[in-house]
């Protein structure tokens, strides 16, 4: 073999070398990113919850179909969440249920995702349902808004308008613009 022969071989060898090396780098660099994707530390099907108050008494039952905690940024997704809601000392009052809820634990809140409906447990209260297509709740206050349409339906009446501001507590709800109502006697 002569020298320009040798040469090639070795360069060619050479090139290939390197190419394998980068190729190497780079699929490490492909593993390690796909490692820093997100997952639950824990997962929960069917998932059944009581929450009580310092005193003892029942602050809100939550069932959903799936559930999963992240630790990371402290907040735990629900897939068809139905949430039970206990004034004071008191019966429930209200059902909450939607497609999708998203609790953030650092500041005890909830949103709710699709189809949100509130509706009242005692079929003798005034107000009967509430829905709209997004909703956050203070589980400390129990203070709800959202900018979404919101459909009131009672007993006799019906209400939309275009963003709430709800205090379940104080059985307090406002609508904040575009109110339109219809009353019909029983």
């Amino acid at each position: 073999m002569s020298r320009s022969t040798l040469a090639i071989c070795a360069f060619f060898g050479l090139a290939l070398a390197l190419y394998w090396q980068v190729q190497l780098k780079r699929s490490q660099m492909d593993l390690t990113k796909s490692n820093n994707i997100e997952r639950p530390d824990y997962i929960a099907q069917d998932l059944k919850t009581t929450v009580f108050n310092e005193q003892g008494y029942i602050d809100n039952k939550m069932t959903a179909k799936h559930m999963e905690h992240y630790a990371s940024n402290n907040k735990t997704l629900f897939t068809e969440p139905v949430l039970l809601i206990y004034p004071e000392n008191g019966e429930a009052l209200w059902q909450l249920t939607a497609e999708k809820a998203i609790l953030d634990q650092d500041i005890n809140e909830v949103s709710l995702l699709n189809n949100v409906i509130i509706d009242a447990i005692d079929m003798t209260e005034p107000l009967q349902s509430l829905s709209t297509e997004q909703m956050t709740m203070d589980l400390e206050t129990m203070i709800g808004r959202s900018e979404e349409w919101v459909l009131l339906k009672g007993n006799g009446f019906q209400i939309k308008g275009l963003g709430l501001h709800a205090e379940l507590n104080a059985e307090q709800i406002t609508l904040l613009s575009q109110v339109e109502g219809t009353y019909e006697p029983n």
